[in-house]
């Protein structure tokens, strides 16, 4: 296939950074507006490549605030926006993703995590904005954050991201992790007309009829662009229906309440996670992104041992397999949790959970993987 087509199809030797770009512009992303930041700054040079080439538009912004707000702005000009970044700059985008939420403007957020806090390690991996994804800006919110655990998952998750955020109308993050996202492997891109992609919401009502803020029935509003004729008003204050600013407490708990529950009410249709090995196993371990990877090979020892383990990964991160990971907690004995970072999906696990069964945090700060041996022998003790 050209370069100059969207869609590259065919069977490709690329890193996960590389397949994340192709899974946007699979998708219908026309715009990227990003600042170049290890280990993500291969999304942005791909980009940069390849929207010129299909007619789309790259910006290099001066900082990630930036970034942030032109993805928003390019939404509401009808493009399907993206940008990516890693954690000092997903920490500054925080503001303007909370008004994305607030605006429900669909846009997808690429976070590749690496070392921390502050610049911490800009080249070596870690999964420590897990919890930043979820509460990193103000107020009350639901989000949708996804985790790739290979090349061919940052393409397909990339393109899901894009889906769920028109559908769901709210910017949408793939929380990928430093190996994944270098990580080379295969990439099997599907014909342009074997994607399935969903349609921005696009009112069928007049401009006199329409009316901004009001939802259909899933929850959620339908959607015009910036300069078609309606009248609309966007903004980050608390608003009415029609959009404009009403500031008081019953507006707040209407408004607000709704972006929750356009999530909560569909976290059937959202949640995506993989199971194996579970039908008998005793104990389970629950990871993502790199971990569940490096979790395999223990887990298949441990069975070769006789040892009753499986594996749950998440691959919906938020919103959270609660009610899933309760179920099988009813029927095992232990959990264990290994995490690139002092513990933060454990919390989830643990409140999941809820006491019957125990659970075990395998704590690792980043810099490099797990040693898989370290798994091994948790699983070992925990059987017993």
């Amino acid at each position: 296939m050209s370069e100059n087509e969207p869609v590259l199809t065919g069977t490709h030797f690329i890193n996960g950074d590389i397949a994340c770009a192709e899974g946007a512009l699979a998708a219908g992303c026309t715009f990227f507006g990003g600042y170049p930041i290890t280990p993500a700054t291969e999304i942005a040079e791909r980009m940069s490549e390849r929207l010129p080439l299909i007619g789309g538009v790259f910006i290099q912004m001066e900082d990630e605030i930036a970034s942030m707000a032109a993805i928003l702005g390019a939404s509401w000009g009808g493009k399907k926006s993206m940008t990516s970044t890693s954690g000092p700059g997903f920490s500054l985008m925080m503001e303007n993703i909370g008004l994305g939420i607030m605006t429900e403007t669909p846009c997808v957020v690429v976070d590749v995590q690496r070392g921390g806090p502050s610049t911490g390690l800009p080249t070596l991996v870690a999964q420590a904005d897990m919890m930043q994804a979820r509460w990193g800006s103000h107020g009350t919110y639901e989000i949708i954050a996804l985790c790739p655990n290979s090349p061919q998952e940052m393409f397909d998750l990339t393109i899901q991201a894009f889906n769920f955020a028109e559908k769901y109308r709210l910017p949408v993050l793939v929380m990928a992790d430093e190996v994944i996202a270098h990580m080379t492997g295969k990439v099997v891109i599907p014909p342009a007309s074997q994607i399935k992609l969903y349609p921005r919401r696009h009112t069928k009502l007049p401009p006199g009829e329409y009316i901004p803020y009001k939802p259909e029935k899933d929850l959620v509003p339908d959607m015009v662009n910036a300069g078609e004729g309606y009248y609309i008003h966007i903004t980050g204050l608390t608003h009415e229906e029609n959009g404009y600013p009403k500031i008081d407490a019953a507006t707040q708990q209407k408004s607000v309440q709704r972006l929750v529950d356009k999530i909560v009410v569909n976290r059937k249709d959202i949640l995506m996670y993989e199971e194996k090995y579970l039908e008998d196993a005793e104990i389970v371990v629950c990871a993502y992104g790199i971990t569940s990877r490096i979790a395999m090979r223990p887990i298949e020892q441990a069975r070769k041992e006789g040892i009753k383990v499986g594996m749950f990964r998440l691959i919906t991160a938020w919103p959270f397999p609660e009610e899933e990971i309760r179920e099988i907690a009813g029927r095992v004995k232990a959990f264990i949790v290994p995490e690139l970072n002092a513990g933060q999906m454990v919390r989830e696990v643990e409140r999941a959970v809820a006491g019957k069964a125990k659970v075990t945090l395998l704590p690792h700060m980043g810099g490099e993987p797990h040693n898989p041996d370290t798994i091994l022998e948790a699983i070992k003790k925990a059987v017993k």
